[in-house]
């Protein structure tokens, strides 16, 4: 053999080898250690009785361009104005009007951090749920003032989904005490409960520690007979209740699944639930949840080379008052992380947009599925 076929033939060889060793050596020493879940995703069987399988059909961008990832949305009735907090710090009110090229996007006030889970109090304060600012209250003349950052000594994380009781009492969940926003997905390919579910009472100025151990906790909403709170659980695809009042009070259990990764939930004033979700179980997510190994391949990709892209089939649940799924609206290019309904449209948040998406559920309902 010539030194030239020799040359061509190691050549090719060596390419092919030479990323395999290294991808070896970077998986060795890469100190993320990705552990199973508790539970198995995608077992129980979850009857849709209406869905829309094509939401992305007929829906409006509102904003476009304007509003840099719109996590949650917070409706001022009253005003006719949404409450958006955006990538870049920015609570934003929208207008709402009919022809949605007839919104005005106005620049309220900065969090200087992630604004992400929104609700706005009878007095026209809105409390925030700042990612890395912590429980934030804003009065209607702009004032910032910082309700929880911390608890224990310890600075919050990854606060996340907020919502408050008639009584005042503001519940909110921290959906990481390891990992900041921007690497929330290691969360989630990490496996392990590093969530928390709080409650702070304004009167005391006291938080208090309701649950730990939580996958992901995110989106809040408290029940409209003040009964239990509602908290979705993102890693596990499952929303909670925890109970305020009665013989169960303090205690936690499942509230429903959803067919997909559950971020910001609201009540409609209708009798239902609006459960954002970013994405459904695909195969390939599957897959990766059921093997660590898989997850921990990812987040070398995703720390070293770039994203991988996870959301398919996002969009929004509606279940009703006992945790029964009613509805699903959802698309293949669809990933929401929020939705609020107005009349006879549901205005959807979205960490991955520069817009919010409004939804016509009356020209574009969900059908019968039998």
């Amino acid at each position: 053999m010539s030194d030239t076929t020799t040359s061509r033939f190691y050549t090719p060889l060596f390419a092919i080898v030479l990323p395999v060793v290294v991808a070896a050596i970077l998986f060795r020493l890469e100190p993320f250690e990705p552990v199973l879940l508790p539970v198995q995703l995608g077992q129980s069987v979850v009857v849709v009785p209406a869905r829309n399988d094509h939401a992305r059909v007929g829906s409006e961008a509102v904003g476009k361009g304007q509003l840099q990832g719109p996590e949650d949305l917070a409706y001022d009735a009253a005003s006719r104005v949404v409450y958006t907090g955006c990538d870049d710090g920015w609570i934003k009110r929208v207008t709402v009007n009919d022809s949605v090229a007839d919104s005005v996007i106005e620049d309220w006030v900065n969090t200087g951090g992630r604004p992400l889970g929104l609700t706005l109090l009878h007095n026209g304060e809105l409390i925030v749920a700042d990612a890395g600012k912590g429980l934030l209250k804003m009065t209607s003349e702009k004032e910032v003032e910082v309700l929880v950052d911390e608890f224990e000594g310890q600075k919050l994380k990854l606060t996340d989904g907020v919502d408050v009781a008639e009584d005042g009492t503001i519940y909110f969940t921290d959906a990481s005490h390891k990992y900041p926003v921007h690497d929330a997905v290691f969360d989630i390919l990490e496996g392990k409960p590093n969530a928390r579910f709080f409650s702070y009472n304004p009167a005391t100025k006291k938080t208090t520690l309701l649950a730990q151990d939580l996958y992901f906790a995110n989106g809040v909403a408290v029940s409209p007979d003040q009964q239990f709170v509602v908290f979705c659980e993102s890693t596990l695809m499952r929303c909670n209740k925890y109970y305020l009042q009665g013989p169960k009070k303090g205690t936690i259990e499942k509230f429903c699944e959803v067919l997909g990764m559950p971020d910001n939930i609201h009540y409609d004033g209708e009798g239902h639930y609006l459960i954002a979700t970013f994405t459904a179980l695909s195969p390939e997510l599957d897959l990766a949840f059921r093997y660590p190994f898989i997850r921990k391949i990812a987040a070398i990709v995703t720390k070293y080379v770039c994203n991988l892209p996870i959301s398919k089939n996002g969009g929004f649940a509606i279940v009703d008052l006992e945790g029964k799924l009613t509805a699903h609206y959802y698309d293949p290019k669809l990933a929401l992380t929020s939705a609020i309904r107005i009349g006879n449209h549901i205005y959807a948040g979205s960490i991955f947009y520069p817009h919010i998406t409004r939804f016509d559920i009356e020209k574009y309902p969900a059908l019968p599925t039998v």
